[in-house]
């Protein structure tokens, strides 16, 4: 077994955090959770408790109070920290970018004063395939970034203070994981996404409308440069994205690597349509979710599905689940606990 870490998640308590959390755990490292709970339940520690058997230390913080994310650095004794908490709608960024600047940039420079302050040196970074700019997919990480909307700016602009960071030596080195569509939830239902208000993703979206909280899912668009015409996405499980996370780590934590800021993709390399997805979770939940089609989202783009190849090559990771099993996942949470 690896050397046992002890982690800070920031963001920890949301959807990805929390299953990051599951896994890290079960890879044998300690965590310690900060989360300011702003788009958490505050009952995930105690459901992540029940999946993992581990009362884990969690910390009620925003990760732009500096002073706070120090002491947990110092007192937990961390040895690398994984950056997830962060601002994640594209329509909301493009409304209020100022918004999504101060909470993502401040939040990225306000912990990595308090790495550098605390001597803690290595850091993943919960990044985004919005930082690519159009072309054909699947795209690799040398594919041109140009990101179209505020959120996918703001995930571009923290890696480039990271890579500057790193060249400085304020950290000692840190790999950004490019997310593409996560999706899914944890078997045991007992977490996953249920975003408070509208949910701007759309799994969460077609499970509330299934469940009869919404009366239809609202498809942004049916007539991009797409085989039905909706828009194409690489959905991959929440769970194959936290196991991608314990892989990264391990990489990162590796002798001789200083001063290196690695980028990876998490993905499938397979694109689904919002048509698909929506046929898909139909089929789990046994009847046809209904929907309509509206005007095209202001940031959105046609086409964006991964090259994972890299991963596969130098982190040992590839996606193994299905859209099937995310969407029965995720229907599992929606009827357990959301």
């Amino acid at each position: 077994m690896a050397k046992r870490l002890n982690v800070l998640a920031t963001g920890g308590a949301g959807f990805i955090g929390s299953h990051v959390v599951v896994e890290l755990i079960a890879a044998g490292h300690g965590v310690v959770i900060l989360d300011n709970f702003e788009n958490a339940a505050p009952d995930v520690p105690a459901r992540l408790g029940r999946i993992t058997g581990v009362d884990i230390p969690t910390i009620r913080a925003d990760v732009r109070d500096k002073e706070m994310v120090r002491r947990a650095l110092g007192r937990h004794g961390i040895d690398a920290v994984i950056h997830l908490a962060g601002k994640k709608a594209v329509g909301e960024a493009v409304a209020q970018p100022l918004l999504y600047y101060d909470a993502n940039l401040g939040g990225g420079v306000a912990l990595l004063e308090a790495m550098q302050e605390s001597g803690v040196g290595k850091l993943l970074f919960s990044s985004s395939a919005t930082v690519y700019g159009p072309g054909a997919a699947p795209m690799d990480e040398d594919h041109p970034v140009a990101p179209s909307n505020p959120y996918g700016r703001t995930k571009l602009m923290l890696e480039e203070i990271i890579t500057d960071a790193v060249a400085a030596g304020a950290i000692e080195s840190a790999i950004s994981l490019r997310y593409f569509n996560p999706a899914g939830a944890h078997p045991s239902g007992l977490i996953g996404e249920d975003p408070r208000g509208t949910p701007n993703n759309l799994f969460p979206f077609i499970a509330q409308t299934a469940a009869g909280r919404h009366a239809k899912v609202r498809v942004f668009g049916d007539d991009y440069d797409t085989p039905d015409g909706t828009g194409v996405r690489d959905y991959i499980h929440v769970v194959d994205l936290a196991r991608g996370h314990v892989a990264a780590l391990s990489h990162l934590m590796a002798a001789g690597m200083p001063q290196v800021h690695e980028r990876f993709n998490l993905g499938t390399g397979r694109g689904y349509s919002v048509k698909e997805a929506l046929t898909t979770f139909s089929r789990a939940c046994g009847f046809q979710v209904p929907y309509e089609i509206v005007a095209r989202r202001a940031g959105d783009v046609a086409t964006c599905v991964a090259c994972p190849d890299r991963a596969a090559r130098v982190l040992g990771w590839r996606a193994e689940m299905t859209l099937d099993q995310m969407c029965a996942d995720h229907l599992a949470f929606q009827r357990e606990v959301a």
